[in-house]
Parts: structure tokens; C-alpha cells; sequence
């Protein structure tokens, strides 16, 4: 999703905007060194990701490289558009089968929809015909939403988000662990946090990892904590230039299970703490707040307002706000009933901090 664009260019529904030739040149660097896991979705580069993979494998043997894509669930609308969209995007990936498919970004409102459905029942019916070899979700809510899905179905695997900062987000380690031990494959995403974990990190932060005796970039530190974690199956990571697939391929190569110290585990304990510290309002997101009558998530709203300090030089909260998050859940929906603040442990002014998210955010 986050493949090297051509200078000046934005994807459209018309037109690829992806450097198709340097996309394609960096994922065969990737599979020559040992990569050979690709992964992609329906929305991906407004549709064009797809087709950009099929280009890349062209020049991979098929029965060596493993190929996931995503069905994007919110545009089924009836059980025929299951098998509508699956067609879909094997044509466009140039393929008779997928190794994996997945659920896209589920969450309980959106997986309750599409097992009423039928979905469960079309994932059987594609595996058996071999349309598809494994299935799969991606997952994106409450970690209360987690668990039934896992037990919902006999997954092989799922994916989540989960990095050196977002330990209790979402999933978490709880749902990381939880899946595990039910026998799933857990893949991770953003394990650098759209980048904000590897771009610009704020001064004390890389004070912090440029403390330890053996010197690491920031990318490295986050990626090898996550390949030191024996629940975690696979990392994906969002790769825009070649030498980012150079650097993960060399920072992979010296990682393993169980390979940190227990001075290098301490490091990045501290490091998160020192993220937290960098935060602007206090929230644990304990969700004593919630529900909110005018529908404001207010957890995830504070979320948003702290990562502009916690990572700074980083638009993507603006962004997540402005465009991702629906308006009757924004802060801007306060209506000052002052039903939340007295329910809040950490005594937070909730209904003035709205005020002040929305004018940064907005």
C-alpha cells in the first residue's frame, strides 16, 4: 500500500500514479533475498496495487511466492458479490488461486454483516474449489471485537496491528497472544507505524535508542522487537524505496526468536515509556467514557491528538481525522452534555479537551 509513486502524480481510478518499473525491480530484490510473502488489497493504490503485483509476478515463479489480497467487505452487498469480487481481483492479480485471502480491516459491526451473509460458507466453497488455499481477517476495533471473531471460524490467520508503541491498541498483545495459542498465523501491520516510528523521531527518543553500546536505527530496533516475539508469525512492512527493502532484508537477516537481551527488551520498555510521556492529554483509554451520548469516540479522538506529539513532523493524524474518521464520531460532535467527565478516572476535562483536539485536528 505504500508502493514508489511517480513524481508529481496521485493515483485515480483512471490512472496509476505507482513507479511500476521500481516497484516491480524492488520486489524481485525482495524475493531474490529471501522474501516471499506479498501482500496486497482491493483499495490499495485506488485499485492499481494489484495490478502492479501481477506485473512483479511475471518474474517469480508462482508456486514459490505466497500471495495474499483482501475482500473488501464494506462494498458486498448481497452474497453474489462475494464471488463477484474474488474474480475480481484474480484477474486483476493475473492468478488462478490465492495462498491467502482475507476479510478486509473487519471490525464486530462489519464481520456480523458479512456472516449473515453467507461469507463463512463462501470461503469453504472457494477453498474447495481452490480458488483459495487458506483464509484469513485483517482487524481493525475494540479488543472486546477480537476474540469472537478468532472463534467465529477456522481461520488460519489474521493481522493486526501492533508495534513497539501500540501494545494495548486494538488486538494488542492480549489478542496477539490469544490468537496464537488458538493456532493462527499472526501477521503484523504498521509495525512502524506508517513510518512514524522510523522517519523523524523527536530528540529524547533517539537519545534514548543512541544510548545503547550497539547502535541500531529506530526501524531496526521496532522490527526486530516484533521478530523477537515467538506469537508473531510475519511483519509487513510498508516499503516505498529500494533501499528500504535493502535495510529490511539485512535487519531481518540478523533477527530471530528470543535474540534480545534483557538490556535490549528494557531499552525499548523505556522508549515507550518515553513515548507516553510526549503525549498531550492523559488518557489510558480506559473507555469509562464511553459510550458518548452524541457519539463522539473519545478515546480514539485523544489518540489522534496525542500522536501529533508523540511523532513529530507526522500529518498522519490530521489525516486520519479529517478523512478516516466519521464526523458523528469526531470531536466536533461534542455537545457538552458533560455526561463523560465525572466517569473519568484521570479526572480529564473531557468536553474542553474536545474543543482543543478539534481545532488542532481540524
Amino acid at each position: 500500500m505504500r508502493l514508489p509513486l511517480l513524481p508529481g502524480r496521485k493515483d485515480s481510478k483512471r490512472r496509476c500514479a505507482v513507479d511500476i518499473p521500481e516497484a516491480v525491480r524492488m520486489m524481485h530484490y525482495a524475493f531474490e533475498h529471501g522474501v516471499d510473502y506479498f501482500d496486497t488489497a482491493w483499495g490499495y493504490h485506488m485499485g492499481w496495487s494489484e495490478v502492479v503485483l501481477r506485473k512483479a509476478l511475471a518474474g517469480m515463479p508462482r508456486d514459490k511466492v505466497m500471495v495474499t489480497t483482501k475482500m473488501p467487505v464494506w462494498l458486498a452487498k448481497k452474497p453474489a458479490d462475494f464471488k463477484r469480487l474474488l474474480s475480481t481481483q484474480l484477474r486483476r492479480l493475473g492468478t488462478d488461486y490465492l495462498d491467502f485471502y482475507f476479510l478486509h480491516a473487519l471490525n464486530a459491526k462489519s464481520f456480523e454483516r458479512v456472516r449473515q451473509m453467507g461469507v463463512l460458507d463462501f470461503l469453504d466453497a472457494a477453498m474447495r474449489d481452490g480458488r483459495i488455499r487458506h483464509a484469513g481477517f485483517s482487524f481493525h476495533d475494540d479488543p472486546a471485537a477480537f476474540r469472537p471473531i478468532v472463534d467465529a471460524y477456522d481461520w488460519t490467520t489474521c493481522q493486526i496491528h501492533y508495534n513497539i508503541v501500540d501494545i494495548h491498541h486494538q488486538a494488542g498483545q492480549a489478542g496477539l497472544r490469544y490468537a496464537a495459542k488458538k493456532g493462527l498465523g499472526v501477521i503484523i501491520m504498521e509495525p512502524l507505524r506508517g513510518g512514524d516510528l522510523a522517519g523523524f523521531v523527536a530528540p529524547g527518543i533517539k537519545a534514548l535508542w543512541d544510548s545503547f553500546p550497539c547502535r541500531r536505527t529506530p526501524a531496526e530496533w521496532a522490527l526486530r522487537w516484533l521478530w523477537d516475539q515467538p506469537e508473531v508469525s510475519m511483519v509487513l512492512s510498508g516499503m516505498s524505496a529500494m533501499q528500504q527493502v535493502k535495510d529490511n532484508v539485512r535487519y531481518a537477516s540478523r533477527s530471530r526468536v528470543g535474540a534480545l537481551t534483557e538490556a535490549e527488551l528494557a531499552l525499548v520498555s523505556r522508549v515507550r515509556g518515553a513515548y507516553r510521556k510526549l503525549r498531550g492529554i492523559r488518557c489510558t483509554a480506559c473507555g469509562y467514557c464511553m459510550p458518548c451520548p452524541s457519539g463522539v469516540a473519545i478515546p480514539r479522538n485523544f489518540a489522534l491528538y496525542n500522536d501529533l506529539f508523540m511523532f513529530p513532523g507526522s500529518n498522519q493524524a490530521r489525516l486520519m481525522y479529517r478523512t478516516w474518521m466519521a464526523a458523528a464520531n469526531r470531536a466536533s460532535a461534542c455537545k457538552e452534555c458533560g455526561t463523560c467527565a465525572p466517569k473519568c478516572p484521570q479526572q480529564l476535562a473531557i468536553p474542553e479537551l474536545l474543543k482543543k483536539v478539534h481545532s488542532t485536528l481540524s
